[in-house]
């Protein structure tokens, strides 16, 4: 499977939310990935039914939904009827798992489950070959601008072993704090490595959706280093300036 990008809706202009999901149609990002918050599982609030609704309207790629919210079952109809495709839900808010998960599927969404920086990934072995994402949080939800949390990168790798081990084809997702900074600290090719095993979801910074979309074209020159990657998606996110791209670029020459 090639590399995937799924620009989170949160970077989005929504004073004029439908220009920027027709950039995303025309881009080549693959998913919109949609952070949707409730104030009680994490702190902040995001958007709700009439947004999303709004985005499936007018989007022409698969939304990709992350509920930080507590019950999550009980809103698995709404938002099929949505229209998600693929549906992520915390492990540390499904009281049955698996139930939650097959109810997922039943409605034809593709089924992740999401794991908190502190939760650890045999929360999910029982479990892993009925899913089609595992995503890995690398800050604590709720917040955006956070640290990329080290440890993800050990808990990535260990998570890969662990799914070839039950014979999943689940895809690995990365969310928070992955930008060239974390490139620079643990150096590009240790990023390169990183990212092909991953997913890391493009939230938002000072820059614009757009701005993300542009510098797409450093992801695929990091990508051609890359050989015979891993079934999974990537993409890469945070706050990065052009003095970090021109570093970056350099690096890869």
């Amino acid at each position: 499977m090639a590399h995937l990008i799924a620009p989170s809706l949160l970077s989005a202009d929504f004073s004029d939310l439908r220009k920027d999901i027709e950039m995303v149609n025309s881009s080549v990002a693959d998913w919109f990935h949609l952070d949707v918050m409730d104030g009680v599982f994490v702190p902040n609030i995001s958007f709700g039914t009439p947004v999303i609704e709004a985005v499936k309207r007018y989007a022409s790629k698969p939304l990709d939904v992350h509920l930080m919210i507590v019950n999550p079952d009980k809103f698995i109809d709404d938002y099929h009827k949505m229209g998600a495709d693929i549906l992520n839900v915390h492990c540390e808010a499904c009281t049955h798992l698996h139930r939650t998960i097959q109810k997922i599927k039943s409605l034809g969404m593709k089924a992740g489950v999401t794991l908190n920086p502190h939760t650890s990934i045999t929360a999910v072995e029982e479990i892993l070959p009925d899913l089609d994402v595992v995503m890995l949080m690398s800050v604590n939800p709720g917040f955006g601008g956070q640290k990329f949390i080290e440890n993800t990168l050990d808990k990535t790798s260990r998570l890969k072993d662990l799914i070839g081990k039950r014979n999943s084809k689940a895809l690995i997702e990365i969310d928070g704090g992955v930008n060239f900074e974390t490139g620079e600290k643990y150096k590009v090719s240790s990023l390169l490595d990183y990212m092909k095993k991953t997913v890391a979801v493009i939230s938002s910074g000072d820059l614009t959706l757009r701005d993300y979309i542009r510098k797409r074209r450093l992801y695929l020159a990091a990508d051609e280093l890359i050989n015979n990657p891993d079934k999974s998606i990537i993409d890469i996110s945070s706050e990065f300036g052009y003095s970090e791209q021109t570093a970056f670029t350099r690096a890869i020459k």
